[in-house]
């Protein structure tokens, strides 16, 4: 366990496979006072009802992706106010994530988004024992992520890099480069 240079909320996104979960994990050990907040726990809550998103989302898709964001928000910022430094991980690309930006209410917030390439993403996907990729394909979201999704944070190639060494540049440089207003 290492100390954090401060308390703060770290929001980890990029799109499915690219390591947030392990990532998030992992950080979270290393920091005292910690807490991983995945924010798609709040998806599969819904047990009757739920509307996923998919390439061509439907007006509640929509609606129940942000209740998932402001939950998630809310939530970091209630453990944040507790004296926990926030691990938040979840797909938060294009709009999204300036919005998630401003629904997290604490300061300071560091975004980080794991942003591996393409033939990474298919690779960790085929060694997974999960199919994260339905109808999205690993190329539409890669592009959303590049072309639609703004500039907020530390963005990191993590294509060489075990979980371990993410986790290390993470801690290096996230208190000064990833602050987000």
């Amino acid at each position: 366990m290492i100390s954090a240079p401060e308390q703060a909320v770290v929001l980890i996104t990029g799109i499915q496979a690219a390591g947030k979960s392990t990532t998030a994990q992992l950080l979270a050990e290393r920091l005292p006072r910690s807490v991983h907040l995945r924010g798609d726990l709040f998806r599969r809550m819904v047990v009757n009802g739920r509307a996923d998103m998919t390439p061509e989302p439907s007006e509640e898709a929509v609606r129940q992706l942000r209740l998932r964001y402001r939950l998630t928000a809310a939530a970091a910022d209630d453990y944040f106010r507790e004296g926990f430094t926030v691990i938040a991980q979840d797909v938060v690309l294009g709009e999204h994530l300036t919005d998630v930006v401003q629904m997290i209410q604490q300061r300071p917030l560091l975004v980080v988004v794991l942003a591996p390439r393409v033939s990474a993403i298919a690779a960790r996907e085929a060694g997974r024992g999960k199919n994260a990729y339905g109808e999205w394909t690993i190329n539409l979201l890669d592009r959303g992520l590049r072309h639609d999704t703004p500039r907020l944070g530390l963005w990191l190639d993590t294509s060489d890099q075990t979980p371990e060494d993410t986790v290390e540049e993470i801690i290096d440089r996230a208190w000064t480069e990833a602050r987000v207003p």
